[in-house]
């Protein structure tokens, strides 16, 4: 025998368990959900630039990657559907997996871009500036 539930959520996905896996149905109204976050999570830091709302590039950047790392938990959610229950916990897993990849890329690549920044030779930078 099989057990057939139905779970209602407030956010719009309907979950089926069937034999213990998590079949999750989608709603239009999920998506409108998710849309009209993902369209907020980018005009905001877009109108914040372009109006100068901020008189310092350190708070703007660190306001930006928030709303940034907000946008792509968003688009986890509502667009691919991922939560910690559903492939047995699996896309959890992939989730912590890809976000460590993440954090290694990001943090390498920047600290890369500031040692050569920082490492250039002034006689170098009058080379490059001089090239035509």
């Amino acid at each position: 025998m099989s057990d057939h539930t139905q779970h209602t959520h407030d956010d719009g996905h309907h979950e089926h368990a069937h034999d213990g896996v998590a079949q999750i149905h989608v709603t239009l109204k999920g998506y409108m959900t998710g849309f009209v976050a993902a369209a907020f999570l980018t005009i905001l830091p877009f109108w914040l630039v372009m109006s100068g709302a901020f008189t310092k590039s350190g708070p703007a950047d660190a306001f930006i990657l928030l709303l940034a790392a907000v946008q792509i938990v968003v688009h986890m959610v509502y667009f691919l559907h991922l939560n910690a229950k559903s492939e047995g916990g699996w896309n959890m897993l992939a989730l912590v997996f890809t976000i460590v990849l993440v954090v290694i890329t990001l943090s390498g690549s920047i600290w890369i871009m500031y040692h050569l920044n920082q490492n250039m030779m002034p006689s170098m930078m009058k080379n490059v500036q001089n090239l035509p």
